[in-house]
This record gives C-alpha cells, structure tokens and sequence, in this order.
C-alpha cells in the first residue's frame, strides 16, 4: 500500500497522533510520501528522523497512491482537495482539531480504524465541488478555481452592506443586500453556511444552498437549489471592490467582474468509516449531544 501525507502541525496538540500515524504504518510496512513542508516541520521538532520520500505539489501524485491521509482538523482536508484534484485519491482525515465532519478518525481510536484502511474495510463518498469562473478572468482563481466546502462573496474595506444580483439559470432571482452570499455544496452546508443560519445536507443530496449573510432583507432565507443550476452574480455598493473565497483562498475583485459558479467536473472522494458514519456526528458533535443508547 502507498499513502501519501498532509497535514498541520499543532504544537504537542499533534505530536502523539503523529507518532501513532506513523508507527503503525512502518510496522506493517507501508509505502509513505509526505508532503514536503511538513515533513520538515516534523523533523525541526524532533517528531521524525527517518527519510521518506516527498510530494511538493499536484503534479508529484498519480494513481499509484492508494490514498492519502490529512492529519489536523476540516481545514486541512480543504487544503489536502487542492493535491489530489481530479487524480481519484481518496482522502482519509484523522482529526487532531475539534469539531470534525470531515475528519473522520478520531485520536483515541487510530490503531483500530488504521487496521480497517490496511485492510480496505471503508466505502467512498463522492464529494460535488463547486467551480468559479470570472468574468472578465480573474488570475487568482486560474489554476484553483473549485471550491469543496463554498463560495462566498463579501464586503471589503467598508461597515456598508453590499447588493448581489444573483440569477439562477439566466433567470433573475433577487438582489441580496447583506453583508455578503455563501453557496455551499452539501459537505460545506456544516460550515460557514450553518453558522448564518443554513440548513445541514447530507453529503449524498444533489443540490446547493444559498444563504445571505446578515442579510438586511427581512425576507431573505437560505435557498435551496440543485446542483445542476448555474448560479450568476453581480456585487455593487460603495466601495469598487469586493472580496471572493473559495474555502479558505481569498481574492479581491472589482465591481465590474461577474462571477459564475456550477458544478465542478469532478468530485474529491472521501474516506468513509463504518463505524464514523456523517449522522454519527451530526448526532454527537452538533445536534443532540452524545449518543445515550446502551
């Protein structure tokens, strides 16, 4: 088996996971590529003295990797989606942060769910992305222009509300007048979106989910659409320029630049444990608590 590894170091908050990750995997002899910057974080703390081979960016992984392995919180498996890209490899998080709907393997039980990896006893969940194309283009998105969580516009550089025309396959919607617009794919709609007042998708529904940011429409909802939609803005207010993010990259455009999300062409897949199902932890990590059953 041939894994490759990304991750975030976090003080002694990481070390033991760490320690554990690798460990387990040199005793059953598997092949390990780590990304290269973290690979000499993890060497200037003294966490690892063996050579391993590097990955630097997406051109260095192809399809003999059979997975690859982020190690710190949701974040990180957002920054792991922009190596694999469109070569296939599934992703696995081991979550070393706090509130995890993506990192699936918690620390107290990596032993037990690394053996089901090297025994291939995990399913696939496909993960739609959301694309991004500027008009006129814009350079900052020409090499990364997909995003796995959403796409938010923002204002910049002001306390005033900015307007977002928005239409939705040519039709004309409304014109937002908020603070800002998040779409959000399913696996995004736990995120940013929740947090102003989305609904939650499971990660197998087909749509996205429009939700105003401290709208000042009284009426503004989140909006629920299909995937298959075309979405259309327009960002006007005081200022000339706005901000874009796609996850956590960043961008200012100016008024006169359109933006057009749709569906990406390809998907990232997820690593999904049996035992760490999405509603296992949309029960104990956001909704009811822990799981009370004997």
């Amino acid at each position: 088996m041939k894994i490759a590894i990304f991750g975030q170091y976090y003080q002694n908050d990481t070390r033991p996971i760490i320690k554990d990750i690798f460990l387990f995997f040199n005793n059953n002899q598997v092949e390990l590529v780590i990304e290269a910057e973290f690979l000499t974080k993890l060497y200037e703390h003294e966490i690892l003295k063996k050579e391993y081979k590097t990955f630097q960016s997406y051109a260095d992984l192809d399809s003999s990797f059979d997975l690859m392995i982020s190690i710190g919180g949701d974040g990180t498996i957002l920054r792991a989606a922009t190596f694999v890209r469109n070569s296939g490899i599934p992703i696995l998080g081991i979550n070393a942060g706090r509130l995890g709907f993506l990192a699936k393997v918690q620390k107290e039980n990596i032993d037990v769910f690394l053996q089901l990896v090297l025994e291939k006893r995990y399913t696939i969940s496909e993960r739609t992305l959301l694309q991004l194309e500027c008009q006129p283009s814009n350079a900052s998105f020409s090499e990364i222009n997909f995003a796995m969580n959403e796409v938010s516009v923002s204002r910049k550089d002001t306390t005033s509300m900015i307007t977002i025309d928005t239409d939705l396959n040519g039709e004309y919607l409304t014109s937002y007048w908020a603070d800002g617009l998040i779409i959000a794919t399913p696996t995004g709609s736990t995120g940013y979106s929740l947090s102003c007042g989305g609904p939650v998708l499971t990660p197998d529904v087909k749509s996205w989910v429009i939700t105003p940011i401290a709208p000042h429409n009284l009426n503004a909802r989140p909006l629920v659409i299909p995937d298959t939609t075309e979405i259309r803005l327009r960002v006007s207010g005081r200022e000339e320029q706005y901000m874009v993010s796609l996850d956590s990259r960043i961008a200012t455009l100016n008024r006169n630049e359109e933006l057009i999300i749709r569906k990406n062409p390809f998907s990232i897949k997820m690593v999904e444990i049996p035992e760490e199902s999405f509603l296992k932890t949309l029960r104990n990590k956001l909704l009811w608590g822990e799981d009370k059953r004997n």
